[in-house]
């Protein structure tokens, strides 16, 4: 891929680690920006030095992750959650609510299921498909 690696600064809203190679991952991160308004950065995992963040690049190709301004990674739903919770209204309200602990188990199964199919979803492309697990 021929990426530079480089350890970002981490805002206090967070880092979000998002795959560069996804089409519906960066429309994603595109209405993030434009839409919810979020104060949350943003990088391509591709781009971005992920063992300073004791991550893989299988377990960034997996799920989304957000690096929270005190260096704690979190995944997956909660990635998305923690985005929300920093973007204006109503959005903000709606990242509050996803990161409740009763929902957030409903946050996490949602995710997986969006995550395996992102292919499919508005801007997908092959390109985007996880890979099997264990693969």
């Amino acid at each position: 891929m021929g990426h530079s690696r480089e350890t970002p600064h981490i805002p206090s809203a967070g880092l979000f680690l998002y795959d560069e190679d996804c089409g519906f991952c960066r429309r994603s991160v595109d209405f993030a920006r434009e839409r919810v308004r979020t104060r949350t950065a943003f990088a391509a995992w591709q781009d971005v030095d992920l063992s300073a963040f004791g991550l893989t690049p299988e377990q960034a190709d997996e799920q989304a992750w957000l690096i929270r301004s005190d260096g704690d990674p979190v995944a997956g739903g909660d990635a998305i959650a923690g985005v929300l919770a920093h973007g204006r209204f109503p959005y903000r309200t709606l990242g509050r609510l996803l990161a409740l602990p009763g929902v957030r188990v409903v946050t996490r199964l949602a995710y997986r299921a969006v995550a395996a199919n992102r292919y499919r979803l508005p801007g997908g492309t092959a390109a985007c498909a996880l890979p099997p697990r264990g693969a």
